[in-house]
């Protein structure tokens, strides 16, 4: 569903008490929501924790919502700051070099052929992975979610810059790990040659 009138007529309806379009809407917006929860938060147990928080959150919070605003992005700004309330409170944290592979393994089997596609080689997904949160962040709605990068300072309420630098340091990241990575094959190439 991409239109913004199908999106404030479920919510119309919601909020005037109809279960059926609370549950439409859920449909409409749940494999995104899950799939860029999924992405940052890398305990599947957590993620789904954290959903189901985001959607209570959302049932809260419609009645405040502005429909001069798309929905889309603002239910993305919703995620995240359910996402930011669960590492504030101090929940299991990220696992990085340690369980990135796991994760990794985890999350393939999860969305294989979603993940195949848009981040098909698993040592950038890995790299993705062990990114700082706030690169991460920028990633995963930029490349993985296809969110302008209008939408994603709207999302996050940071300034348009902000994101632009995010996705930069990010890149430039991922290059240097890249560039590491073919050295490492290289060393142990060579020591196997000789």
């Amino acid at each position: 569903m991409e239109h913004p009138m199908e999106y404030s007529q479920l919510i119309e309806r919601t909020l005037a008490g109809s279960a059926q379009a609370y549950g439409e809407l859920y449909e409409a917006t749940i494999r995104d929501v899950y799939r860029t929860v999924r992405f940052l938060v890398s305990e599947q147990v957590n993620a789904e924790d954290i959903v189901q928080e985001i959607y209570m959150e959302l049932h809260r919070s419609l009645g405040r919502y502005d429909h001069s605003r798309e929905f889309r992005p603002w239910l993305m700004g919703l995620v995240m700051r359910q996402i930011l309330a669960y590492r504030r409170r101090g929940w299991k944290h990220f696992r990085l070099i340690r369980r990135a592979e796991q994760a990794a393994e985890r999350m393939e089997h999860d969305f294989a052929g979603e993940v195949v596609d848009r981040l098909s080689n698993r040592a950038l997904l890995m790299a993705v992975n062990q990114l700082p949160f706030k690169l991460k962040q920028v990633v995963i709605l930029h490349y993985l979610q296809e969110y302008s990068q209008e939408e994603i300072a709207a999302i996050l309420e940071i300034p348009l810059g902000t994101v632009k630098s995010r996705i930069h340091a990010a890149l430039q990241k991922l290059r240097r790990k890249h560039q590491a990575d073919i050295i490492q094959i290289r060393r142990v190439e060579d020591a196997h040659e000789s």
